[in-house]
């Protein structure tokens, strides 16, 4: 990658009575970067990220997250990371100002500047007009603010966030995810983001990872991995009804063309490359189909994380999907 990655990890593993959590994990983030780290439920995200920030040790394997190893140099990594989990984690009798003010004095900030940040990223999280009042009768997307709020309230330079926005209505759900966005690209955060909302990780990740059972199955950008997977590129074809099997068999015998099979508007075809589509139209203009338009459907993040647990024989469930 050119530049020393701000996390590395290499043959990283971790054992439990119950089972082996992490075997063997190897990869890289650069700074700035997003990576979704993706798995169904006991792949050993959890576990990568406590490991990652010095609250669990390894059984074997190392790693360095801004350089430190996180084994002997837990505290130093903790105050420069930021760790969001699926739970809030809260003190319900405070306020969500005073939660925060109270994250920021043990990490060493001054009340004052403490306060100042929280006030800030309380309003930028839209929680501004609930600051004072006790996080016991918040809602579960409230707390999910205000905990992501103290993930960032010291500025941190590497976020760790799991599931930052279950439990957020979807206009909450826009705002933090273009927040996520913006802390990568604007201000060169480096994130690891932890999702069963796959649209969301598709949106945000510059790679992703793929765990299950504390294997790594793949790893790498969405758009490499699918050219792995996958021969030439798939586009839909809108005819306004499905394709039949005389149009099917035109499609099919049209050269470069590598599949074909009808969806309801239309035809979706795998083609060796972008160049072959116009032949396809002029043979179907050529059966007397209207063709009314050829969209390339390269895959997205989601095709490309069900295909590789498809081919591994993960059982997908629907909390995982």
């Amino acid at each position: 990658m050119g530049e020393t990655p701000v996390i590395d990890v290499r043959g990283l593993t971790r054992h439990f009575p119950s089972g082996t959590a992490l075997d063997g994990l190897t990869l890289e983030v650069a700074q700035g970067e997003v990576l979704a780290l993706l798995g169904p439920n006991g792949a050993g995200k959890t576990t990568t990220v406590r490991l990652l920030n010095g609250v669990l040790e390894p059984d074997g394997g190392s790693a360095t997250v801004l350089g430190y190893d996180p084994t002997a140099d837990g505290d130093a990594i903790r105050a420069r990371t930021g760790v969001l989990t699926e739970s809030a984690g809260l003190d319900e009798r405070l306020t969500a100002r005073e939660n925060l003010v109270f994250s920021g004095r043990i990490r060493g900030m001054t009340k004052a500047d403490s306060g100042r940040r929280a006030d800030d990223l309380l309003g930028v999280l839209a929680m501004g007009d609930r600051a004072d009042l006790p996080v016991q009768g918040f809602s579960t997307g409230e707390r999910k603010r205000v905990a992501l709020a103290r993930a960032l309230l010291h500025n941190p330079e590497v976020l760790f966030l799991d599931e930052p926005t279950s439990g957020l209505d979807p206009a909450a759900t826009r705002e933090v995810v273009d927040l996520i966005a913006r802390l990568a690209t604007e201000e060169g955060r480096t994130v690891v983001l932890c999702t069963h909302f796959l649209p969301e990780a598709g949106r945000l990740a510059d790679r992703m990872a793929v765990l299950d059972r504390g294997q790594l199955l793949a790893f790498g950008r969405p758009e490499e991995l699918a050219a792995e997977l996958w021969d030439g590129l798939a586009a839909e074809i809108d005819l306004g009804r499905p394709a039949d099997e005389r149009v099917l068999t035109a499609t099919r015998s049209t050269q470069g063309v590598l599949d074909a099979e009808p969806i309801p508007e239309g035809l979706h075809v795998r083609v060796a490359s972008r160049e072959v589509l116009p032949a396809v139209v002029a043979r179907l203009v050529e059966t007397g189909m209207p063709v009314y338009a050829s969209v390339p459907r390269p895959p997205t993040l989601e095709d490309v994380y069900f295909e590789v647990t498809s081919r591994a024989g993960v059982e997908i469930t629907a909390e995982a999907a």
